[in-house]
């Protein structure tokens, strides 16, 4: 019995483990692009970031409640984790639907940005789309693959969250 404790406790970290890293690795990668390579993030791209800002933490709090042997409450976490992805997976397919006029983005979809004044006003003041993506790597934009990394981390989450004694 005390075997199945201590590989239940030690999969349950590792997810969790695995979850704070990639989540963190994700959101750090996301800022280093906005702040080193100039890429404004627009509204949507703001509130796909609401779900690595709640997972990175919730993970620690996984790791450290399967760390204590207090599974259910590990395992509860885990799967708000997996929902909070696998809602941010359908907020990046949504947003890279817009990106490729599949569908209209929302009405709002400007914004995110510093005004420059000059002499005659507002001068260079980029506004920043949610239906254009500034950029593409292997065919998917920044809310395409975010669509991809939620849906990881979404099923490492609920993996995790599956596990028992």
């Amino acid at each position: 019995m005390a075997m199945d404790k201590d590989r239940l406790a030690g999969q349950l970290m590792a997810v969790s483990a695995v979850l704070f890293g990639l989540a963190l690795l994700t959101i750090l990668t996301a800022h280093a692009f906005e702040q080193f390579g100039g890429y404004a993030p627009c509204p949507l791209c703001l509130q796909e970031r609401y779900a690595y800002y709640f997972a990175v933490p919730a993970a620690l709090v996984a790791f450290f409640a399967a760390r204590g042997e207090t599974f259910g409450f590990a395992r509860l976490v885990l799967l708000l984790i997996a929902i909070g992805f696998l809602l941010n997976a359908a907020l990046g397919v949504y947003h890279a639907g817009a990106e490729w006029k599949f569908w209209p983005g929302p009405e709002t979809c400007a914004g995110g940005f510093d005004l420059n004044w000059g002499e005659e006003g507002i001068v260079d003041t980029p506004v920043i789309r949610c239906d254009e993506a500034p950029w593409h790597f292997l065919g998917l934009s920044f809310a395409g693959w975010n669509a991809v990394v939620s849906a990881g981390l979404a099923l490492i989450a609920a993996y995790g969250a599956a596990r028992r004694a």
